[in-house]
């Protein structure tokens, strides 16, 4: 799938921020880190930062995403950005990852493997495995994978070939370890860019970061957005240097 044949180098975020029960406060704090930013940054932000998974308040989760969809688009213009939120189509909840650039939403797809010890069975749809897929977004080839996916094989042999893959998660503290072992690895088995971001949220692990295709992991730490320039000329390198048929 191509989205934009323009090639430039980019500036990656992830970004850090604790997500509060006001759904609009959560919003202009996102707004405010992606402004904050460079043109042409690459911004990943935490898998529902907007509202949570509110399920007792799943109508005003509905209702807010078409607000704060305009309002992200707004701020797109010469950025990608990448999140999720919980959206109703043809009377089903689903998880959708959206990924923004030049006001539109360019690319979206419904989580495809649910986090049924958390229940997330119960309250939405699981997309299609189908719809998982490698899309080409201002020259950079982007694969989203959404905080449990994490998990599947399957998933990581669908992303091979991808220069930077964007991980936005609600991931739980108690697994702190698989997380950061998952996104490190998954830069290296691919040869890539991982671009991870989970919430400073209490039940989280706070472990944004940016992984190289060295293997190099950068976390956020403090950081609400943490900054690593993407080089195309890294992936080719590492692609050449430890040559395992990734083109």
């Amino acid at each position: 799938m191509m989205i934009s044949k323009t090639k430039s180098e980019y500036t990656l975020c992830s970004l850090l921020f604790e997500t509060t029960s006001d759904y609009e406060t959560n919003l202009q704090t996102l707004l405010s880190l992606i402004t904050n930013t460079q043109e042409k940054t690459l911004v990943v932000a935490p898998e529902v930062c907007l509202t949570s998974y509110d399920y007792e308040n799943m109508e005003a989760m509905l209702d807010f995403a078409p607000h704060a969809i305009k309002e992200i688009k707004k701020v797109s213009f010469g950025k990608i950005i990448i999140l999720t939120m919980l959206e109703r189509r043809d009377g089903v909840v689903y998880n959708f990852a959206k990924v923004f650039h030049n006001g539109e939403v360019v690319y979206e797809r419904a989580k495809a493997k649910l986090f049924r010890f958390g229940d997330e069975h119960k309250y939405m749809k699981e997309g299609s495995v189908e719809d998982f897929k490698i899309v080409e977004v201002d020259g950079i080839k982007l694969a989203v994978f959404i905080c449990f996916e994490l998990r599947f094989k399957e998933l990581w042999c669908k992303s091979e070939g991808a220069d930077v893959i964007a991980v936005p998660s609600w991931w739980g503290v108690l697994r702190r370890e698989h997380f950061k072992i998952f996104t490190q690895a998954l830069a290296l088995t691919n040869q890539c860019y991982v671009v991870a971001s989970d919430s400073k949220n209490e039940e989280c692990t706070k472990m944004s970061g940016i992984i190289t295709p060295q293997g190099e992991a950068k976390r956020n730490e403090n950081k609400a957005c943490l900054s690593v320039a993407y080089s195309t000329k890294e992936i080719r390198l590492m692609r050449r240097y430890m040559d395992i048929g990734i083109e």
